[in-house]
């Protein structure tokens, strides 16, 4: 507030000392309110030539870069009877500063945007001109009336730096719904047809089993010592055993890819432009947290993590009425994520090790009285967060000074508070003994 108070103060002294006449202050009410009226850049680019004419009596061009080909000024707007989108006269040029042509009687003024995001539009404005705005007095501009052209240059340009960045994002959007839309038609839907194929594929790992079944029960049957038949029966035994463990990968591997494709690249998402959460009963233990833990497992004891589920206290028939499946296991893959990046030793444990668990606990009156709330955890051992660095933990792109070198955008922990609200619920962290605790409360029902 005080910055912006100081420019408030500034820009005051400011109109105290041009001393705009009447009609000069009406002309800029005028662009101001009918810049937000007119959606097309044609009727831009006429209210820029038009508001001149009509509020100051004076004739005006207006002229932009690279329309025809590049770097050629063309004719946008004029408030005189002109064929439009015709190369510039001679004596309209890129120009640094606004510059008086005698043979014509015109003053040119260049029309400048925002130095930020130049990139972004939709010609070349390395220096920074966005157009040229040519007006025609009947007599030669001098103090208030050629500060007020000037200043109205610059109004044109940053009017019109805004209006190619709401069209530049209308782009964006559409481009990325009809991205979605292909990844649905060419991604989501034929994924689809894995099911099938893994269907079939396990139906002949179940016939594989079959034949394993029978031939124990024939070697069982028979006295005679058949050594080869015997060599044969461990090979098929071995390979049955790599095909079911095989497929259970490929199975659970294929479930956890579609769930996050299908809830991620969710169409409502991109629709509303938010995550949008659908709903259902299930078992938190079964379908949320032990998919994730089954997917991080590995990972935990490739970097020398100790998994404890001692306490969890997460229990089997435990049903949610109120989570979105996808999402809420996209919440336990950041945290499972987080922990194996970020898991110290315990310093309260001796020997010292790396250890992670998960719980959670019913928490009466949390969301008030007769509201209870139901908390669920992922602890890790380590050196507990700095207070400064708590006070951001959950803000999108934030990453704390123990994150360099480590991979990540900051986002994860962002995405995590997000969910959670979508369920009425709220996210935490607490220092505890021993190390780190990220919690979340969700409503029961």
């Amino acid at each position: 507030m005080e910055s912006v108070t100081r420019r408030l103060i500034e820009k005051k002294a400011d109109y105290q000392h041009y001393s705009f006449t009447e009609a000069q202050s009406n002309a800029f009410k005028a662009f101001f309110d009918l810049a937000q009226e007119f959606e097309s850049f044609e009727e831009f680019y006429a209210l820029c030539t038009g508001v001149p004419k009509v509020f100051l009596d004076t004739d005006a061009r207006m002229f932009a870069p690279g329309l025809a080909r590049e770097g050629t000024p063309v004719l946008v707007a004029s408030s005189l009877d002109q064929e439009l989108y015709t190369p510039a006269p001679g004596h309209i040029r890129n120009c640094e500063e606004g510059y008086f042509v005698e043979q014509t009687g015109s003053h040119v003024f260049p029309v400048r945007g925002k130095v930020m995001r130049l990139n972004d539009l939709p010609y070349d404005a390395s220096e920074n001109i966005l157009g040229l705005l040519e007006v025609m007095p009947r007599t030669p501009l001098l103090g208030e009336e050629l500060l007020f052209f000037q200043k109205y240059a610059n109004r044109i340009g940053y009017s019109m730096h805004n209006r190619f960045l709401s069209s530049r994002n209308v782009e964006h959007l559409k481009f990325i719904s009809n991205l979605v839309a292909d990844i649905e038609h060419n991604v989501i839907v034929p994924n689809m047809v894995y099911k099938l194929y893994l269907r079939n594929l396990k139906g002949l790992v179940d016939k594989n089993r079959e034949l394993e079944r029978l031939f124990t029960e024939y070697l069982k049957e028979t006295s005679e010592q058949e050594p080869a038949l015997r060599a044969l029966y461990a090979e098929l035994v071995d390979v049955n055993r790599g095909l079911w463990q095989e497929f259970r990968n490929i199975d659970g591997h294929y479930k956890n890819t579609s769930l996050f494709l299908e809830t991620l690249l969710r169409r409502s998402h991109f629709d509303q432009g938010r995550l949008i959460a659908r709903k259902k009963v299930c078992n938190m233990k079964k379908d949320v947290i032990m998919p994730q833990l089954d997917r991080y497992l590995d990972k935990f004891q490739a970097a020398g993590i100790e998994l404890d589920d001692r306490l969890s206290h997460v229990p089997e028939e435990e049903t949610i009425s109120v989570v979105d499946i996808g999402l809420m296991a996209q919440v336990y893959a950041n945290l499972f994520s987080n922990a194996i990046k970020y898991t110290q030793p315990s310093s309260q444990e001796a020997p010292s090790a790396k250890r992670v668990s998960y719980g959670r606990e019913l928490i009466r009156d949390f969301f008030g009285e007769g509201r209870d709330g139901i908390k669920y955890n992922v602890f890790s051992t380590g050196a507990h967060i700095p207070d400064k660095v708590c006070e951001r933990i959950f803000d999108d792109g934030f990453r704390g000074p123990n994150s360099k070198g480590k991979p990540g955008a900051g986002h994860g922990l962002s995405f995590v508070k997000n969910v959670v609200e979508l369920h009425d619920g709220t996210v935490g962290y607490e220092a505890t003994a021993g190390g780190n605790n990220f919690y979340f409360v969700l409503p029961p029902n």
